[in-house]
């Protein structure tokens, strides 16, 4: 009940978005029938239990049966939500008006479903719509029984067999290996087919509906253009959708091709001279930007590299390969949620993938607009806020300010460890991170023995500027008081100018004893005083440590140490915490 909930809600929560989608709509793609009579058969049937259902005549000559149209996000949920109750067919997809002929349903007897808009396209005259409703491919051809197919088939070639088998389990109903090898799993399969596309089940598949089905398993490609491109800069020949996609500058070792219309595709030829070193600093760099997320296989070796990362919004997928002095491939992103046609497209693109002559041109490209957040135009994945800490074990164990990992999808140490979350004391305002692989620290923060003076000299070392800078400041200032602006005990006031990011680095008394954190500043309408700042005292530090199980080391620093060697102490305890969205 709760799953058939969501469809109607998500349905119903939809009616009328039909009719804010006439500029670009797209619609939902859920079958395909190679004449005009089973096609109607089927929208008659999937009307009786789906909103919006029409039917166009598509591009490669068949006929589909869609829903919509919608705007992009809204057909987007719509097909998320059937496949997952399995109302439509698993490979649905998105269509574009681009692979849209003339509209057949509903039938000029039949009403249009409630919201529905007809888009502006050619509709065919009475006498095509009776010529198109002969089939173009009969279902059983009268000249080819199963003996005469079992026939034909046997002079199929091995990569032909390959390509059926590879159909079928685009179908849904072959599990077993690639082999072009038709054994009884084949022959179940092709049974299974047959059934479900209403032929006579046989289990041999005549000339005809092998034509039916390699047109059913390319049908998911109508709309994106793919046509073998060269593209002479780069070196690189492959099969581009080119009705998604278009080059647009050149930012070596990349092409851009950026989307063109309602599908957020990118596509990336990459193209460079190297050695294994470079590909495999390529390798390390991709992993930055925001166009590979974290979550994904990676894969490297001597000859190329592999890439997949997917996050809630897109899936990202690169191959690349080393051969003769020449690092070339391809980055291919794509929504999340259309994993079928993105899979086909995929293997067109390897299948394809050939070398030209030559490399891009490192001097290639505009200069004008570089930023130190981008790589060859490409957004580096940033942190959504960072903070700082400091080690407090030899185990690498970190504090820092509890608002540095609120909200945070993962947590990492200096942007490249990623950590756990050990303790929290949101009254303190303290927490404590464990590095998820073992780290040695060069330095760690030990407890001051030594009571603090009023007015005595005090550093804190954070990551003023949230890493831009690479490593840590160190700022000097001055104990202010032993408590808060309201007499609170755990809290001493401190006299300096510290940024929003030196909150959660350590506070040092001359000595280079560790006595304090530095807070985040308040937050509330009343503005304090410039160089007002306060730190949890060291007594709250132990107090969470203690509960965390951590043995914090001590320290007598009554002797003051040299400002360069407390400078050089504080910088080598002090961590960049970063919070990551995903």
């Amino acid at each position: 009940m709760k799953h058939l909930f969501s469809v109607v809600f998500v349905i119903f929560s939809l009616v009328g978005t039909t009719l804010f989608a006439q500029n670009n709509p797209v619609w939902v793609q859920i079958e395909a029938r190679p004449t005009l009579a089973q096609a109607q058969d089927r929208a008659r049937a999937y009307e009786t239990r789906l909103s919006d259902v029409v039917g166009y005549r598509l591009r490669s000559g068949w006929y589909g049966i869609l829903l919509g149209p919608y705007e992009r996000r809204d057909a987007q949920q719509v097909l998320n939500v059937y496949k997952a109750e399995r109302r439509i067919p698993r490979d649905s997809f998105i269509a574009l008006r681009g692979s849209l002929r003339g509209q057949y349903w509903p039938t000029q007897a039949g009403q249009p479903s409630q919201g529905t808009v007809t888009p502006e396209l050619t509709q065919p005259s009475q006498d095509a719509a009776q010529a198109e409703a002969t089939p173009s491919v009969p279902q059983t051809p009268s000249d080819e029984t199963p003996a005469q197919a079992r026939r034909v088939e046997r002079d199929l070639s091995r990569d032909d067999r390959r390509l059926l088998q590879t159909a079928l389990a685009w179908s849904g109903v072959y599990t077993s290996s690639i082999d072009g090898a038709f054994g009884r799993g084949t022959r179940r399969a092709m049974r299974a087919w047959q059934e479900q596309n209403n032929f006579e089940v046989t289990g041999i598949l005549t000339t005809a509906q092998r034509g039916v089905l390699l047109k059913q398993y390319n049908s998911v490609l109508d709309g994106l253009g793919l046509e073998m491109v060269s593209n002479l800069e780069a070196g690189i020949q492959m099969m581009i959708p080119t009705e998604i996609v278009r080059a647009e500058k050149i930012e070596p070792p990349f092409v851009h091709y950026n989307a063109t219309g309602d599908i957020p595709a990118r596509l990336l030829l990459i193209s460079q001279a190297g050695n294994r070193n470079t590909m495999t600093g390529l390798f390390d760099i991709m992993q930055t930007l925001e166009i590979v997320p974290p979550e994904g296989a990676r894969q490297v070796s001597s000859t190329g590299f592999t890439l997949i990362g997917e996050n809630s919004s897109i899936v990202s997928q690169t191959e690349v390969s080393l051969q003769g002095g020449e690092i070339k491939g391809f980055t291919l992103i794509w929504p999340v949620g259309d994993e079928d046609r993105r899979r086909r497209v995929i293997s067109e693109m390897q299948a394809s993938f050939s070398r030209l002559d030559g490399v891009l041109d490192p001097a290639a490209g505009n200069l004008d607009n570089q930023q130190i957040d981008l790589v060859s135009g490409l957004q580096v994945r940033v942190p959504t806020k960072s903070f700082s800490g400091f080690y407090i074990d030899r185990a690498g164990q970190v504090l820092t300010t509890s608002q540095a990992i609120a909200g945070c999808a993962r947590v990492t140490l200096d942007e490249e460890y990623e950590a756990s979350v050990v303790t929290v004391d949101d009254a303190s305002g303290i927490a404590v991170l464990k590095p998820n692989a073992s780290l040695s620290p060069p330095a760690v923060a030990r407890l001051s023995t030594t009571t603090p003076r009023l007015q005595s000299d005090v550093a804190i070392a954070g990551y003023s500027f949230g890493g831009t800078l690479g490593a840590p400041s160190v700022t000097f200032g001055t104990l202010a008081d032993l408590r808060g602006l309201n007499g609170e005990a755990g809290v001493k006031r401190i006299n300096l100018e510290a940024l929003p990011s030196d909150a959660g680095g350590p506070v040092l008394d001359a000595g280079g004893g560790l006595i304090g954190m530095l807070l985040p500043a308040p937050i509330g309408s009343r503005a304090l005083p410039e160089g007002v700042n306060f730190a949890a005292d060291r007594s709250s530090l132990q107090q969470v440590m203690n509960s965390a199980g951590v043995t914090a080391g001590t320290r007598d620093s009554g002797t003051p140490i040299a400002p360069e060697d407390l400078t050089s102490e504080a910088t080598d305890m002090t961590v960049l915490v970063s919070c990551w969205a995903d």
